[in-house]
């Protein structure tokens, strides 16, 4: 991608280092990044990694500079034509948000602080299409003061170059030119010297005396230059006097910052600057004008990220507290001292590594990037529902493995809750004008995957999904029904309807034969129905490790073999509860399972867990935890056996290999388990709990073999399930010329 960066200057401080090591990440990836900005000492870093510099008055208010700034700006965005601008400040933002608004090139901004929203000031801002917060709170203030959509927000970390500031760093130049002795304790400090930024630069002079009291020879090295810093380094040469040595440095502005940490023995600061020392290893004690938290340990971290090492919200830092704790850290024991930076180190590799910070801009330039292709997705999305949930994020992953080239608005019962969940575009399903807008504006409608051409829901559920269907046909855009089950459809004036749709679509593909045969018997003649099959067998499940803390929080050990359980609520299932209890009780007693319940769609499925656990003799676990389809995919991956009354627990089942019976409540779940070679445990209308054991009984007999043919089959239906995006393609490329 082609990015242009505005920022006011590259200076010393927290955010400004954050843009040079975004932008030196993101160039490193093969991005062509170009930084606008009013210079400053880091303007030779940037250069010499490759990315080029323009020069323009971004740090000046005036409306003169702001004319001179916004010339130069549109002169790149007309010559460079990049495929995003990023702006990182107030001033920058105003400018690049009405340049980007008439030149139509998508437009995001990161906020690093808190602006002042009295009067005209509020107007002044312009947070972009997308916004990137660097902390929870900053994202919070954003939807408190300015009203920004939770879903149009992506909190981002201060991400750190791990190998820039390492342990292995001597600091020995800095040493040298300072001369500093390194048989003497160093406690070294960066910031800007600025009025809003100084307090605790200030706050350590005045406890050098005392500290030296205490801790004979100590050193200090301060570096940053601002407003203040003339003022500041008249006090330390003042200390200095008085106690006959140099005991305060003033380095003024650095960019050699890795070297300044690592001359120390314990750093002082906030924000970016306190993170770069936990990655350099060093004990931190966490200082600034916004608060003070102190020596940084386990028992601080979720305070710290609250507030991105900021300090906000904490009690003001006295010198009284720095004081103390600067004393009891350099008192610490080189062991002591190491430990402490071990662990800094690591939460710096488990949460703010650069690699990450570039990951989410890259996310977010993603979601306003001018592409060739939009799609709307029609779907059951929005209901907490797992199955369809995981279809939605199946189906845009996939798309998003194909081509870089197709933006995904779905119509959801939860917009808000889509867009944070799989940050895509949202709109409320229900809501016919924007519903309507976006097929106008879209090249296609998608209208599945899962079951939404059936009446046993209700006739008005599906009536809403041929609506759709029809609206888009009516506005000429080619409609694909994509990987849907069929039926089953009872009515017959509900027959036709499907029927005539279906013969409309411009690209039909479906994820079971048995939705092949229903069209057929509907009277449905098109040679050109693919059956492929369901999304999901796309879907990545979530990392071992969390799922593996979800089962403990569910009280399963690691290691304890353990069934599966998924049912639902569902209409005149007679005796079924106290049979499946029946049948769960035989697993655990005959072979040694543990019963785990999920809640694929825990409204619906509690109070029928609930009843089935009542019934039974053993005991057994509830993962209430809420859990993303991924998460609850990689959970039941786990397991050594599924029994599933909800289709799309046997689809996560087959996904991750694992041997399953179906709990049969309507057609398309006995279907799959046909399409899966897998067996039913009976329906539960007639559920027999003596035939579901033997059921359970023949299938562990021969479960090496089930699972060998299981294998078999979920690769098969992983390969089909790419010929969805295949032929999606080929649709969107036939239509849109």
């Amino acid at each position: 991608m082609r990015i242009l960066m505005a920022t006011m200057g590259l200076g010393i401080g927290g955010a400004e280092t954050h843009i040079v090591e975004l932008a030196k990440e993101l160039n490193a990836q093969g991005h062509q990044v170009l930084i606008v900005s009013n210079g400053g000492v880091y303007v030779r870093e940037v250069e010499r990694a490759g990315i080029r510099h323009i020069q323009a008055p971004l740090h000046q208010r005036s409306l003169g500079a702001m004319y001179r700034a916004m010339g130069v700006l549109w002169g790149v965005i007309r010559r460079e034509r990049p495929d995003v601008v990023h702006a990182h400040a107030r001033i920058p933002a105003f400018l690049c948000g009405m340049l980007c608004g008439r030149m139509k090139v998508p437009f995001v901004t990161t906020a690093h602080w808190v602006f002042d929203t009295r009067g005209a000031l509020r107007y002044l801002t312009n947070w972009g299409e997308r916004t990137v917060a660097v902390s929870e709170d900053i994202k919070a203030y954003l939807i408190r003061e300015y009203g920004l959509p939770a879903g149009h927000i992506t909190v981002t970390i201060n991400g750190i170059d791990t190998d820039k500031f390492s342990p292995a760093l001597t600091g020995a130049e800095v040493a040298d030119e300072f001369g500093l002795d390194r048989s003497k304790p160093v406690l070294s400090y960066v910031s800007r010297m600025d009025e809003d930024r100084a307090l605790v630069a200030d706050q350590l002079i005045q406890i050098a005396p005392r500290l030296e009291q205490e801790i004979p020879g100590v050193q200090l090295l301060i570096a940053g230059g601002g407003n203040v810093f003339d003022r500041l380094k008249a006090r330390a040469e003042e200390v200095n006097a008085k106690l006959g040595r140099r005991c305060v440095t003033m380095t003024g502005p650095r960019t050699d910052i890795n070297q300044i940490v690592a001359a120390g023995d314990v750093f002082v600061g906030v924000s970016r600057a306190a993170l770069e020392a936990m990655s350099a290893g060093k004990p931190v004690i966490v200082a600034g004008n916004e608060g003070y938290q102190g020596l940084f340990g386990p028992d601080k971290l979720a305070e710290a990220q609250a507030g991105n090492f900021c300090c906000r919200g904490l009690p003001m830092s006295t010198t009284e507290r720095l004081l103390a704790d600067v004393i009891a850290a350099l008192r610490l024991s080189r062991e002591e001292k190491e430990e402490l930076g071990a662990y800094g180190r690591q939460v710096i590799f488990d949460y703010y590594s650069v690699r990450r910070m570039a990951a989410d801009c890259l996310s977010v330039y993603g979601q306003v990037r001018r592409k060739k292709y939009r799609v709307v997705m029609s779907g059951y999305y929005g209901f907490d529902n797992a199955g369809d949930d995981a279809i939605l994020e199946s189906i845009q992953q996939a798309i998003h493995d194909t081509s870089a080239e197709v933006s995904v608005t779905a119509l959801s019962n939860d917009p808000d809750r889509t867009r944070r969940q799989y940050g895509l575009e949202a709109i409320p399903r229900f809501q016919f004008l924007r519903v309507f807008s976006a097929l106008r504006r879209g090249d296609a409608l998608l209208s599945g995957g899962g079951s939404l051409l059936q009446d046993t829901t209700s006739t008005r559920s599906l009536l809403y999904y041929l609506s759709v269907i029809r609206c888009a046909q009516l506005l000429g855009k080619p409609v694909m029904l994509y990987a849907n089950g069929i039926g089953p459809v009872r009515r017959p004036a509900n027959r036709r309807r499907v029927k005539r749709v279906v013969e409309r679509a411009a690209l039909v593909t479906l994820r079971d034969h048995s939705s092949a045969r229903e069209l057929e018997e509907m009277g449905v003649r098109r040679a050109d129905i693919h059956v492929t099959a369901d999304p999901v067998f796309h879907l990545v499940p979530a990392e071992k490790g969390r799922c593996l803390e979800l089962l403990r929080s569910a009280g399963l050990g690691e290691g304890r073999p353990f069934v599966a359980v998924s049912v639902r609520e569902w209409r005149d299932t007679g005796g079924f509860d106290g049979e499946l209890a029946r049948l769960c009780d035989h697993l655990r007693r005959t072979y040694g399972m543990e019963v785990l319940f999920l809640l694929m769609q825990p409204a619906k499925d509690r109070g029928a867990t609930r009843r089935v656990q009542a019934l039974m003799e053993e005991p057994s676990f509830v993962l209430g935890a809420h859990c993303t389809p991924r998460e609850l995919m990689g959970v039941l991956g786990q397991a050594r056996l599924c029994l599933a009354m909800r289709l799309h627990t046997l689809i996560f089942a087959a996904r991750m290999a694992v041997p399953a019976m179906g709990l049969v409540y309507d057609p398309k779940v006995a279907s799959y388990l046909e399409e899966l070679e897998l067996p039913a445990a009976g329906h539960v209308e007639s559920f027999d709990g003596d035939e579901a054991i033997r059921q359970a009984d023949r299938l562990m007999a021969d479960y090496d073999g089930v699972l060998v043919r299981l294998q078999e089959k979920s690769g098969q239906l992983a390969q089909a399930a790419r010929e969805n995006e295949r032929l999606l393609m080929e649709m969107l490329e036939r239509y849109k010329k």
